[in-house]
C-alpha cells in the first residue's frame, strides 16, 4: 500500500468535513466587514441584510458541526485523537457563533460606534477576520499533513502558517488594548448602557480571534505528538 493516498485508505476521514466547516465559519466572519461598514454609515437596512446573511451562514456552520459530530467514529484509524478533533470543531464553531452575537447585539440596539474609536475599531475587526482566514489556511493543510505522516516539507509549511496565525492573534490582542483605552477616554461622555455594550462587542471580537487561533493552533499539538 506504499504511496496510496490517505483519502483512499480512509474513506470516512473527517478531515474534509472539518475543512468545510471552518470555511463556513470564516465566510460568516467575513461578513463582519460589510456589517461594520453599514454601522459606520448608519445604514441599518444594509446592516439588516448582512445580519441575515450572517445568520444563514452560522446556521449552515451549525448544521455542518452537528453532522460532523454525529458521524465522527469513536475510533479513528488516524494518528489523531477524536477528542482533539471535537475540540477543533468547537473552536471553529465559535468563530461563527461570535460573529452572529456581535452582529445581533449591534443591530438589535442600533449601536453607534463613536467617531473617536471608529478607525481603531474597524482595524480591530479586520484583524480578527484576518486571523480567521489564517486559521482556514492552516486547517486546509491537515489532509496533506496526515498523508505525509507529519514529516517533510509540509511540516515547515504548517509551522509557518501557525506562526503567522499567532502573530495575527497577538496583533488583535494589542488592538483590543488600544480600542479599550480609546473608549475609556470618552466613556464619561456616553450613555453608560451604550458603553457597557460597546465593551461587550470588543470582548466578543477578541474572542473570535482567540477561537480562530485556537482552532488552527490545534495542528501544533498534533505535530508535537
Amino acid at each position: 500500500m506504499v504511496g496510496t493516498p490517505f483519502s483512499n485508505l480512509f474513506g470516512q476521514s473527517p478531515i474534509k468535513p472539518i475543512q468545510q466547516h471552518i470555511d463556513l465559519a470564516h465566510q460568516c466572519a467575513m461578513q463582519l466587514i460589510p456589517f461594520i461598514d453599514a454601522v459606520l454609515a448608519d445604514d441599518w437596512d444594509k446592516a439588516t441584510r448582512v445580519h441575515s446573511l450572517i445568520s444563514d451562514l452560522e446556521h449552515q456552520a451549525d448544521d455542518a458541526k452537528i453532522n460532523l459530530r454525529s458521524n465522527l467514529p469513536n475510533s479513528l484509524m488516524m494518528p489523531v485523537d477524536r477528542s482533539d478533533l471535537l475540540v477543533m470543531v468547537s473552536r471553529q464553531d465559535n468563530i461563527a457563533n461570535l460573529t452572529k452575537d456581535v452582529a445581533g447585539i449591534m443591530l438589535g440596539r442600533k449601536m453607534e460606534i463613536p467617531k473617536a474609536i471608529a478607525t481603531t475599531m474597524y482595524e480591530y475587526v479586520e484583524t480578527a477576520v484576518e486571523t480567521s482566514a489564517q486559521a482556514v489556511k492552516a486547517v486546509n493543510e491537515m489532509d496533506e499533513l496526515l498523508e505525509l505522516g507529519f514529516k517533510g516539507r509540509i511540516l515547515d509549511v504548517v509551522n509557518q502558517l501557525i506562526q503567522e496565525l499567532n502573530r495575527l492573534e497577538h496583533e488583535n490582542d494589542e488592538l483590543q488594548i488600544k480600542v479599550r483605552a480609546a473608549l475609556f477616554e470618552i466613556e464619561r461622555d456616553l450613555p453608560p448602557v451604550d458603553v457597557m455594550f460597546l465593551y461587550k462587542v470588543i470582548e466578543w471580537v477578541g474572542e473570535l480571534a482567540d477561537s480562530a487561533q485556537s482552532a488552527g493552533g490545534k495542528l501544533q499539538l498534533l505535530i508535537a505528538r
